[in-house]
């Protein structure tokens, strides 16, 4: 089996509501966003896929949405809170069903990139040079 990866980055700002650490607290983050592809293992093919149309999904799907955003969590009134006053003063919001861990988000963007890519292998969520999840199902 071969498997291909690009990487795509964005920014964005979020908090990690009851978390016990700094990440609490209101931050950022360039999130490098790790896009794999494999070929099934049946060999013979020379290219799983063109990297140009890997990076232009992957930024379609994940750039386009997150970058710049400000990405909170809807079961979180206090992060609503925030996202309601960055909306108000005309900023970008990404509002998502669960706490925005990298774990989760590798896993939101495999789902999300998954009907436009159906060999895709993995996603891996880099929020710092040294500390990243994987989803891979």
């Amino acid at each position: 089996m071969t498997v291909v990866t690009k990487t795509v980055r964005f920014d964005a700002a979020h908090v990690l509501t009851n978390h016990a650490g700094l990440c609490k607290n209101l931050h950022g983050h360039t999130y490098r966003v790790d896009v794999s592809v494999a070929d099934g293992g049946e060999g013979g093919a020379d290219m799983v896929i063109d990297f140009k149309d890997l990076k232009r999904i992957s930024e379609e799907v994940v750039c386009a949405r997150f970058d710049h955003s400000f990405i909170y969590s809807e079961a979180s009134e206090g992060e609503r809170e925030i996202a309601a006053v960055v909306e108000r003063l005309g900023m970008r919001t990404v509002a998502l069903p669960f706490r925005s861990t990298a774990e989760n988000m590798a896993r939101l963007f495999y789902e999300e990139l998954k009907p436009r890519i159906p060999s895709l292998w993995s996603v891996r969520v880099w929020e710092t040079a040294d500390s990243s999840a994987e989803y891979r199902p």
